[in-house]
């Protein structure tokens, strides 16, 4: 390993990553720049952030507001592809982690930076999220994993190495869960979670309201889209993060976006975590009703093969390819049609598509309709049929004959 006079550090204020910036000083013997991504996570999040930085021994340390480019760069654009990994997790984490990194990316050529750290453990997902993308970015960056180097295993280790150098912490020896939390979701993993028997405790959820205590009269919102990105919400014009703050007021306040779910790690155990998406739950349920009134069957078909492949990808960290540009190209084509506007009802934990309306539908009523009409043949569809199932009439006349 090279010399390394200077490293930028993702830097959360967190335990782990409290103790990283002495542990890089003493065993590289280098400056640490922290690094702080604002990506909606909230204010409370970030207060105090660059102060516990330079207690910590950091020598500066940078919060760089992402919230606009997080929404409007990579959360709408896995929308316009449908991705949801494994049937249910809205990939809140993952989209995260490729903005994250290439501010992280930029900020260490923007000061000279020849090293970039994360606090990830070894056992997750994330490290191999942030070193895909450095790889990608900065191949010329060395990369230090401080949980694949240190000989600590446990917060007692890291509470006991600040205290013997006076680093004040406001951790403690107990964190009964690890959440993380963004302008998308927030998830949750720990506690009585690893133990996928129990149900997930009221203290588990911090954002949404319990659909049990939600109110008891329904709410309606109207989300309007233009070419695939969502441009309004209840005829307010607001600008991506603002549309899906918005989303997520409403529909927190319904129980909506709540979800328990045992997952595939990329790494290869299983594990188990809950997740809070009450605006994300509501985008991508009226983006996907939009879709279903202007994509002809073949087209929709061949989106939701794009959405299967992009939910891995995200998942997988590999945001930065040529695949996720070409996934990407495909699913803007189809975007160019999803213009119009869905209302959606929530009410008690669920929302629900009640109306929808686009000037470019293929829903025709004259087709349609029960009643009368002048456009069909009925008659026709005999002949339809034949052709359509003639393989199994062969088939069968085939076997008939033997």
């Amino acid at each position: 390993m090279k010399n390394i006079n200077k490293v930028v550090l993702a830097y959360s204020g967190g335990l782990d990553t409290s103790a990283i910036i002495p542990w890089l000083k003493e065993n590289y013997d280098c400056e640490v720049i922290a690094f702080a991504a604002d990506v909606g996570q909230g204010d409370e999040e970030l207060e105090g952030l660059h102060e516990k930085a330079i207690v910590s021994g950091a020598s500066a340390c940078h919060i760089i507001d992402l919230k606009e480019a997080f929404v409007g760069d990579y959360i709408y654009p896995t929308i316009t592809t449908g991705a949801v990994y494994e049937g249910e997790y809205l990939l809140g984490t993952s989209m995260a982690r490729p903005v994250i990194a290439k501010a992280q990316v930029e900020l260490a050529r923007k000061v000279g930076a020849d090293a970039l750290c994360h606090g990830c453990t070894g056992k997750g997902n994330d490290q191999v999220r942030f070193e895909s993308a450095f790889a990608a970015l900065a191949p010329d960056l060395q990369v230090i994993a401080p949980w694949r180097e240190w000989d600590k295993v446990s917060r007692e280790d890291l509470l006991d190495y600040l205290a013997t150098r006076n680093i004040p912490t406001t951790a403690s020896a107990t964190k009964i869960y690890s959440r993380d939390a963004n302008a998308w979701h927030i998830s949750h993993e720990g506690g009585e979670l690893e133990d996928p028997w129990q149900a997930p405790s009221e203290q588990v959820w911090t954002l949404t309201c319990s659909p049990e205590q939600a109110p008891d009269s329904a709410q309606t919102v109207t989300l309007s889209f233009d070419q695939g990105k969502l441009i309004k919400v209840d005829d307010k014009t607001l600008s991506p993060y603002q549309a899906l703050t918005e989303l997520n007021r409403v529909a927190a306040n319904h129980g909506v976006g709540r979800s328990d779910i045992v997952e595939n790690r990329l790494v290869g155990m299983k594990s188990r975590g809950c997740y809070e998406t009450p605006g994300g739950t509501v985008l991508l349920k009226a983006y996907k009703a939009l879709e279903t009134m202007v994509l002809d069957k073949m087209s929709l078909r061949h989106r939701e093969q794009l959405a299967l492949e992009f939910a891995h990808l995200v998942y997988d960290g590999r945001w930065f390819t040529p695949l996720r540009d070409a996934i990407l190209a495909g699913a803007s084509v189809f975007a160019e049609k999803i213009t119009g506007d869905i209302v959606v009802k929530l009410y008690k934990g669920q929302a629900t598509v009640v109306q929808r309306k686009s000037p470019n539908s293929l829903y025709s009523e004259d087709f349609a309709t029960f009643g009368a009409d002048d456009v069909y043949n009925q008659k026709h569809a005999e002949g339809f049929i034949r052709l359509y199932s003639l393989p199994s009439r062969i088939a069968a006349l085939q076997k008939q004959g033997d």
